[in-house]
């Protein structure tokens, strides 16, 4: 099955439990949003399904294309296709972008393989051009000193060269002006196409007018509590959380 499919998740950090049976299943060709207040999972989620090591995983499956994510190394999960933007992106101080990129493409190549550089920077530079983003970035460290709106840029730069069969965008709204927002989902809306789920994970229907998802999906301790349209986001800007949160502990 060609699809990023997530069946009865556990997992904690420490002694706290967080994902209590989360499932959630995103075919290619569609992008799902989740919403859901602080300290429902979300992040948490992300997290795990990207091999993040602090997290211990006590149940349930996790499989991209019928393949099993969990217990793999981070960078094994890269390889299968999965992406993962994150919330706050980390600042490598000496590692230009271009270089950063570039190794990243080139260890996803055979043994032998290299990148021809002149096609290389030839794609790079469509891309820049596409996000708005100013050719001299190639040279500047890796997030250092960036503003949100460029980490995100940067971010949304790295998905569209490496081509994830997935991505997965964790709150990659925050910190964004309108003229930013705009620009970084556009560039999200590029990517979409038949061969490629994308997970978007926000606070925020707003960002959902820009981004319009198949189906939204409510967070709320540590599972998936309502799934609709686009018009559920909406209902959740009006009424807020809470009655999420009295629901779910009613069922």
């Amino acid at each position: 099955m060609n699809s990023l499919k997530i069946d009865n998740l556990q997992a904690s950090i420490g002694d706290k439990s967080i994902l209590r049976g989360l499932s959630l299943e995103i075919p290619k060709g569609e992008v799902h949003a989740i919403m859901g207040p602080n300290g429902s999972g979300k992040s948490t989620l992300a997290k795990v399904l990207s091999g993040h090591p602090d997290y211990e995983v006590s149940g349930g499956t996790a499989t991209l294309d019928d393949d099993s994510l969990l217990g793999l190394e981070p960078d094994e999960i890269s390889r299968l296709g999965l992406f993962l933007a994150f919330q706050y992106p980390m600042e490598v101080p000496g590692v230009s972008i271009a270089n950063f990129i570039r190794a990243a493409l080139n260890a996803r190549l055979k043994e032998g393989e290299k990148i021809k550089a002149v096609e290389y920077y030839k794609d790079l530079y469509a891309h820049m051009d596409d996000l708005g983003m100013d050719r001299k970035f190639t040279s500047r460290s890796l997030n250092d000193g960036f503003s949100g709106g460029e980490k995100k840029r940067c971010e949304i730069l790295q998905m569209s060269m490496l081509s994830p069969k997935y991505a997965i965008l964790d709150e990659t709204d925050s910190g964004l002006d309108i003229d930013a927002l705009r620009v970084v989902s556009d560039g999200v809306n590029r990517m979409r196409n038949p061969e490629r789920g994308i997970l978007v994970i926000t606070h925020y229907q707003r960002l959902l007018d820009y981004i319009v998802p198949d189906y939204v999906h409510v967070m709320s301790e540590g599972k998936i509590v309502r799934t609709g349209g686009k018009e559920l986001a909406l209902e959740l800007e009006d009424r807020g959380y809470d009655w999420i949160k009295q629901e779910a502990v009613a069922s």
